[in-house]
This record gives C-alpha cells, structure tokens and sequence, in this order.
C-alpha cells in the first residue's frame, strides 16, 4: 500500500492558479524529490498530504485512507503521529539549549531534564549528526545547518513513516547542503521513510532521491528528471 497516493488534486490558495498534481504515489521506503513548488505552494502541498487541508478536486491518500474522510479533530490530530515535517515555518526556542528543543517532542519537563530523555536526546542528536559540544548552548547562536539538523531531528522524533521536507536547503552553502542531504538519505535509508522533498536544490535532490520530479504548474503533470543538471532546467 502506498504511504502517499494523490490523484487529480486541485487546491486554490490565493495564488494566480491553483495548486494542481495529476498523480503521485510514494511507497514506504521511496525518496521523492520535486520542484516547481515556491514556498507557498510547498506549504499548500504539505497540508493537503498532512490533512490540514483537503483538496477542491481530487484526493490524497495515506496508508490507504483519504484524507478528506478524516473529519473528526482527534482523530486528525492522532493522524498527525505519521508525519514528521521539516520546514522553517516550524519554532525553535532561541534562548534555550539545543537539547532542551530536541527534548520539546518527547517530554514537556526540560529543565532540569530527566536522565531517560537526555539519552533519547543524545541518541537523537547523533543519529542527524549534530555535534555534541553544540547540544548544551543556545540554539539561538546556532549556525544555519546545525538549526536545520535540529529541525530534522525534531521531525523525527517520534518515529514517523512519513517526512515531508520545504525547501530545507534553501538558506545553506553548497557543501553544507551536500553534508545534510547525506544525513537525510541515511537516516531514510535506516527508518524506511516515504520521503518527499520539496526543492529547487538538484545537487541535494540527487543525493537524497531515489525519484526526482519537476511539476506542471499548469497541467499538475510530473516530468521525471534525472541528473541535476536537468533538474534545474
């Protein structure tokens, strides 16, 4: 059963033209990479997959079960257990350490923070290759790509099946990209994630797909590209 299966999806968001995917499914396992999305749409097509929003036309799937079908608020927010998202839209607290927000999804009592969840913490924190020596300083000081290791390892916190990913490269250097987007793979790889990402960034579309698209903005029609040097045109 497809993790992720959208079919004939319409969704207007205050946009020219609204947001328009023909058809994608996404295996348990699959990494999808897709561009054509500016940040907005990015934002639009992860509340439709997450159920935050459903689509005018069209449906979205996941493990099966349409999202429009979800109507119940408990219910959707017990659904929400299945995805882990990573986008900037997401807080961290600025003025406290790193492993205080790494501990934020899995325990409210963070300072003083119980031994049992300073290892899930660490844990964690060395699984998305976060330095060690950062985890005791404020995130607020934090370099880009250590703030969006700490988003990655928020999103993965509780175990996910699902990750979806905005535009996370957008604000690194290239080397820097390179470097997360060999985390992100690896950690797909081990935890078997359906995995979407939504970028403009083919060299970490390469590194992390097993499948790279360009959407149709006009048609929702999905181009199969291969190589970053096609992805980008």
């Amino acid at each position: 059963m497809p993790a992720i299966e959208i079919a004939g999806v319409v969704k207007e968001y205050g946009a020219l033209r609204p947001l328009r995917i023909a058809a994608l499914s996404v295996e348990p396992g699959d990494r999808v990479a897709l561009s054509g999305l500016d940040r907005r749409a990015a934002e639009t097509f992860v509340n439709l997959v997450n159920g935050a929003l459903v689509p005018d036309a069209g449906t979205v799937r996941i493990f099966g079960r349409a999202t429009a079908e979800i109507t119940d608020g408990e219910a959707w927010l017990a659904s929400l257990d299945a995805f882990g998202v990573v986008t900037e839209r997401a807080v961290l607290l600025e003025g406290s350490t790193l492993a205080m927000n790494l501990a934020l999804p899995l325990s409210l009592e963070i300072d003083p923070m119980p031994a049992a969840i300073r290892q899930q913490v660490d844990a964690l924190a060395a699984e998305v290759d976060l330095p060690a020596d950062r985890l005791d300083r404020p995130v607020g000081d934090a370099p880009a790509l250590v703030r969006l290791r700490a988003h990655f390892a928020k999103a993965i916190a509780l175990g996910p099946k699902v990750l979806l990913l905005e535009h996370p490269t957008a604000s690194l250097e290239p080397t820097d990209a390179r470097a997360f987007a060999e985390t992100v793979r690896g950690v797909a790889e081990r935890r078997r994630l359906a995995l979407v990402a939504l970028t403009e960034d083919g060299v970490f579309a390469d590194v992390i797909a097993t499948r790279a698209y360009k959407l149709n903005g006009g048609t929702g029609a999905l181009t199969s590209t291969r190589g970053w040097r096609r992805f980008l045109s």
